[in-house]
């Protein structure tokens, strides 16, 4: 009796990884990295075998406004509208044509007003520490270019004939 041979579990590991990876360059920007990755592809270099990979990651915050106790009750009220508008939708469904829009309104007005004591309460107990609204990101502030080994050379003479000198940067 023989056993079956076992697949390896599915994933994202082998899509994201090459055997024995070669760095072809470090660039400060994106696009620099992404400009060397299409040159190679419009020189029908196998860029399959390619990665761009970011490194030296930081996170950036971005302040977009002052956080006030009205802001923090006008967007809870609508956050409790959007809500209070999708249970009354789906609680519609069950009552009767005539009863069928005050549900909906019923609904949204309690929406509402949870939506807006319960901002106003977890703004209320951060006591002032952050009074603001920001968006963040973490970026990459390095991104390198990596290749399968025994095609490394052949896609560093591509892109020693890169025009413009964008090739391979002088950090390689």
């Amino acid at each position: 009796m023989t056993t079956p041979a076992r697949r390896p579990a599915p994933g994202p590991g082998p899509v994201l990884a090459l055997d024995y990876p070669m760095s072809l360059g470090v660039y400060d920007r994106y696009e620099d990295a992404q400009a060397a990755v299409d040159h190679l592809s419009d020189h029908e270099f196998p860029v399959e075998q390619c990665m761009i990979v970011g490194t030296d990651l930081k996170q950036v915050e971005r302040v977009t406004g002052r956080l006030t106790t009205g802001r923090v009750a006008l967007g809870g009220a609508l956050s409790g509208v959007w809500l209070g508008l999708f249970v009354g939708l789906i609680f519609a469904l069950f009552a009767g044509p005539r009863d069928a829009l005050m549900t909906i309104l019923g609904c949204v007005l309690f929406g509402a007003f949870f939506g807006l004591v319960w901002a106003l309460i977890g703004y209320a107990m951060t006591r002032g520490r952050r009074d603001f609204t920001s968006v963040s990101q973490v970026v990459a502030t390095r991104y390198e270019v990596l290749t399968e080994h025994k095609l490394a050379q052949q896609a560093r003479d591509l892109l020693d004939r890169m025009p413009g000198g964008q090739g391979l940067p002088g950090n390689t």
